[in-house]
Parts: C-alpha cells; structure tokens; sequence
C-alpha cells in the first residue's frame, strides 16, 4: 500500500544565518516522519535573485559596519503602524508565493523569518501558518503581530515577550530554537576534555572586524596556554595570514576556512568566541560551549546576549584585553567558572527542539483551530493586529 506523501512548506530567508540554520533543522526533523516531504522555500531570492543578493549584502553590511543604524531600524520595525502598509508593496512576491503554494499543496507552512505571514495574508484560504520566532528576548513585534495558528520560541522570558503583546500563552510553545539533529544525537566522543591539566580548547568564529582579528588570535595565543581553532569562513586573505602565524605556536593553532562541521567543532571545545548571532548563540547553548560574546548588534543580537547573561552562562568581552582575561578566568581553581557555565547551559539547551516544533507541527497543521494574533489588549492599543 502507497502512502500519500505530504507536504510541509518551510519558509526561510538569507538575512542572517539564523533563519536559514532553522530552516534546515526543521527540513532535517521533519524528514524523520513516513510520508512527509518538507521543502526550503526563499521567495526573496526566486523573485528577485540579484536584488535579494543587494539587499541581503547591504544588511550584513549594515550591521557589521553601522549597527547603530541597524538598530533604529529595528526599533522603528518593531513600533511603527506603517509597516503593514508597507508590507503590502510585497504583493508581486505574495502572489508568487501563491503560485508556489498551488503547486506544492502543503499541508502545514513554517515561517523561519517573520515578513511572511504579512504575504499570507493577502492570500485567500493560505495552509495553517506556524511561526518558529529564531530571536530570544528582543523580539520584533513583526514576528507576532500578523496571524499564526502557533509560535514556537526558545525560553520562558521570549514567550512573556509574546504575551506582552497579545498573544495567548495557549497559542505559544517553548521549544527551543531548531538547531541540528548533532546537537541531540551528541556522540560520545564529542566532548571537551574535563580532567586537570587537559589542554584547554578555545573556538574562534571570525565575524565581522576581520582586519583586528590576526591581533586578537596573536594576543590569545601568547596571552593564555590554550589551543585555538579559528574559523575565517571564506576570508582567503585572513585564512593565509592565520596559516603563516601557526608556526610561532607549534600545535596551538588550527585555521579552517568554511566550515560545515560546526557542531563538532563547538561540541568538542571548551570555549567559543563569537558575535552573539541568532544561531551561533543558540547552537553554542545547546553544545554546552560557554560563550565569550565578542559582538552584541542592536536589536535582535541584544536578546541573545541577555539570555545568557541572565542565566550566568557565558561572558561579554569588548576588547582582546578582556577576552585573554575571561580565558583565563574561566579555567583558574580547576576550571570552576567553566564547570558553572555548562551547568547553567544544561538548564536552558533544548536540542530536541526542531524534533518538538515539526511533531507539533504535524499533529495540528490539519486540526480545527481558529488561527490567533494579537489582539486589541497589545500595545498597539485598539489595533486589531488579525485584521490589519
């Protein structure tokens, strides 16, 4: 007997490695289920592909190289009642979105990137929509204010954030942000060594500030007895200055370019330094790879920081001066800051969430439910946001 394939829909975008990162989790999680084809669909790029490269280009640059101006944007995304108007300039790519929706037939939608359940709505009868929020904490009202049958966050305070704003708490669910399915099936062997006097091993993930960062890897290296990897991405120039500098500190310095062996790499070293990114500061947690935050962008990277900083699980470093000291500190008394910050990550990691969000997904995408928004008791006064 055949069974009848279905299909799941995950709607993603490239701006920020995070919408991304959770959508092929999900894609991941949901291929887990007989019968169920999960899709990875960006309406950005098949509409427009060389202006969403500008556009997406022009974001990056913009929050690496002027993040004050990325924040006011963010905070004005996040207040102004003009934005759903604005939204509706989008209709070229609602109605491909459309065509793509009559094509595929999805049984379920997953929104890994908050502007498209604004498109749904200017489509009639659209799948049931579920919004998997990849922000922690501060959290744009984008995500929340158009209709979804179901939020899917990654801790407590991020679904008080929701509530804030109208949202039911029935209609919200802690999972957890959707990181790999290595996270959940850790192999035994990806481990950080624990016992006294093991060589310490410190991840360096290179963002932005990419001209300071051969400094930074020369301080540590000569600052702190530790071992570091150093992923340059695809930075050719820094990876060949790196790769010159290894040398001077025989077998203390390991260079990569891209990388797709992340969750190894997090999953088997002591310490991670990075921007404090949607899905590096989530993959990080659920690793148990305390974090020196090296970069906090305004706006959505502020939530990340904070949930670690309120759960005492990691530590912000502005300079190289603090990040040799936080190296330091963290495995002075036989590594008992380093011991307390695993433990403090063990208690908000959720590595089974992209397996929580497609089980739930499936059990109630054809289920009878009235689809939920915020409603007039949110702050945005008597807007009924479902009916925008």
């Amino acid at each position: 007997m055949n069974r009848v394939r279905r299909t799941v829909l995950i709607l993603t975008a490239g701006y920020g490695e995070g919408h991304n990162s959770a959508a092929r989790a999900l894609q991941a999680a949901f291929h887990e289920h007989p019968g169920i084809d999960a899709k990875l669909v960006d309406i950005f790029a098949d509409f427009a592909p060389v202006a969403n490269d500008w556009s997406r280009k022009a974001y990056l640059q913009t929050i690496n190289r002027a993040p004050g101006v990325w924040g006011a944007c963010y905070r004005w995304l996040d207040r102004s009642r003009s934005v759903p108007g604005l939204l509706r300039l989008l209709s070229g790519h609602a109605r491909l979105l459309e065509r793509r929706l009559a094509q595929e037939r999805p049984v379920a939608l997953c929104c890994t990137y908050p502007v498209y359940p604004w498109l749904l709505r200017q489509l009639r009868n659209p799948p049931p929509v579920f919004t998997v929020v990849t922000d922690a904490l501060t959290i744009n009202s984008l995500w929340f204010r158009a209709a979804s049958r179901r939020w899917y966050v990654t801790d407590e305070g991020s679904a008080k954030v929701l509530a804030g704003g109208g949202i039911s708490p029935a209609d919200v669910e802690v999972s957890g942000f959707p990181v790999g399915l290595a996270f959940a099936d850790r192999p035994a062997a990806w481990q950080p060594a624990a016992e006294a006097g093991a060589e310490k091993r410190v991840l360096f993930m290179v963002n932005s500030g990419r001209a300071a960062a051969a400094p930074a890897v020369r301080a540590i290296l000569e600052r702190t007895e530790c071992a570091l990897t150093v992923t340059a991405g695809r930075d050719r120039k820094l990876q060949r200055q790196l790769e010159e500098m290894a040398p001077s500190f025989p077998g203390r310095l390991q260079v990569l370019g891209w990388t797709d062996r992340m969750p190894e790499l997090l999953m088997t070293h002591h310490l991670v330094i990075s921007k404090a990114g949607g899905a590096t500061t989530q993959e990080a947690i659920n690793a148990l790879c305390p974090m020196i935050v090296s970069q906090v962008v305004p706006g959505q990277e502020e939530g990340n920081w904070e949930l670690l900083r309120r759960n005492a699980a990691g530590v912000r470093a502005d300079s190289t001066e603090e990040m040799c000291a936080m190296i330091r500190r963290a495995f002075v008394a036989e590594g008992t800051l380093w011991h307390s910050w695993r433990r403090q990550l063990a208690g908000i990691a959720r590595p089974q969430a992209a397996r929580t969000i497609a089980h739930s997904v499936l059990e109630r995408a054809e289920a009878p439910i009235a689809v939920a928004a915020a409603t007039s008791n949110s702050r945005f006064g008597n807007l009924k946001v479902a009916g925008l």
